[in-house]
């Protein structure tokens, strides 16, 4: 990384205090109270004084003043006005920008499979990855230090100081408690069973950590970055080693009271079907995860061993292959009918790894939505890919630590507002 950074009894004080916290423990409104919404107009990219005091509601002098105490924190610089005129005449205003490589946050996903890790700067730019493949479900310690040990290694590719790390943000395939971050419901993840994810990762790293549902960010990612911006209601269904679903409704993540909102892939869709790890038959990740439909196709003696064989074997024109993506789709758009119905959202988000199979799979579940659902809803709603395939989780985790617990000014950023 670039030198130059401002120390941390500068930046990261104020990063922290202002975006990192939840709402509860920061400070009232007022001109402090208003950093963490200043610094999200920021992000959108470089904007005048007025520009920010339109977007965020308060006096152009306020911003004035925040944006004072910001550019002592090292977070924020002034751009070089053009010398060409405004429309009106004069000066052309001066525009102030997020200094993005003030510092970083890291994003780290537990799929049942594998572990992924990112680390970002200040405007959700990635600059380093590290993934590894791992059975995340059986043994919760050996994930936990698989995934410091990737952080690290992020962490020492761009060559950022444990004082320049914002947080640490941890996706989990499971339920979690939005107030502690305790797995709930942990048969669904047996090796973690009597472990505090949040505490755990902490003590490793010795930084700030979050955690939160994988499907719960996978949407922050997507309304964020990605194919639901614009949107301040849509449903983002993840298919992948598991099912979720997570729900940003009126711009901003629901979790639910206990964090369990959006266990779709624990919805009974077939009767006395295969046994699921909560203990009921039948789920909609027992017939149309990526698991389950590898071991349909390996049932009817196909070779393939991996989604990627499947989908190509599918696109080579293999029946077989084709069926099984297009049951899967037809599964997925049945459960996604009851969710429009209850809903009515703007947009559904389809990612995960099928959503590389295209029409073979969505074009199923958009038929099925459509059969099943209120014509009214049906109409209404868009069924879209994700843009950000494989690394939205991680991406979400990444965004959950930037933009704190206040999710609630994404759908503002993305749809252009600020």
């Amino acid at each position: 990384m670039p030198g130059g950074r401002p120390s941390r009894g500068r930046w990261t004080i104020w990063f922290r205090r202002v975006v990192a916290q939840p709402p509860e423990s920061r400070e009232a409104p007022g001109r402090n109270g208003y950093l963490a919404p200043v610094i999200n107009v920021l992000r959108a990219g470089a904007a005048s004084r007025t520009d920010i005091a339109r977007a965020v509601g308060i006096s152009r002098s306020t911003v004035s003043t925040i944006l004072a105490d910001l550019r002592e924190a090292g977070l924020v610089r002034e751009e070089s006005a053009s010398s060409a005129p405004t429309d009106r005449g004069g000066r052309p205003p001066v525009h102030v920008a997020l200094e993005p490589l003030a510092g970083v946050a890291v994003g780290v996903d537990f799929d049942h499979d594998h572990v992924k890790v990112a680390v970002a700067d200040l405007t959700h730019k990635v600059l380093a990855a590290r993934d590894e493949d791992l059975d995340v479900d059986a043994d919760g310690l050996r994930a936990l230090d698989a995934g410091a040990a990737l952080i690290r290694e992020a962490l020492e590719e761009t060559g950022v100081s444990d004082d320049h790390v914002v947080g640490v943000g941890m996706s989990l395939p499971a339920p979690v408690e939005p107030s502690t971050g305790i797995v709930r419901e942990r048969n669904i993840l047996p090796g973690w069973e009597s472990l505090e994810p949040v505490a755990e990762l902490r003590s490793r790293l010795g930084l700030g950590v979050v955690a939160d549902n994988d499907a719960n960010l996978g949407a922050l990612a997507e309304a964020t970055l990605g194919a639901g911006r614009g949107c301040s209601d849509l449903c983002f269904m993840q298919v992948r080693a598991g099912i979720g679903v997570g729900l940003f409704l009126g711009g901003r993540v629901y979790r639910g009271r206990m964090g369990l909102a959006g266990e779709f892939g624990h919805v009974t869709v077939v009767e006395d079907g295969p046994l699921c790890s909560c203990g009921n038959r039948g789920c909609l990740q027992q017939v149309a995860s990526v698991p389950a439909i590898l071991r349909d196709i390996r049932a009817a003696g196909r070779p393939q061993r991996s989604v990627e064989d499947l989908i190509a074997a599918a696109r080579a024109g293999d029946r077989p292959c084709r069926r099984v993506l297009a049951d899967a789709g037809r599964h997925v758009g049945n459960a996604l009918a009851a969710i429009c119905n209850l809903l009515n959202p703007e947009r559904v988000v389809l990612g995960g790894e099928l959503r590389q199979a295209g029409a073979m799979f969505l074009e199923p579940a958009r038929e099925e939505l459509e059969r099943r659902a209120l014509p009214s809803v049906a109409a209404s709603v868009q069924v879209v890919p994700g843009d950000l395939g494989a690394d939205a989780e991680v991406l979400g985790a990444v965004a959950r630590v930037l933009l704190g617990t206040d999710d609630h000014l994404v759908m503002r950023l993305s749809a252009g507002c600020i």
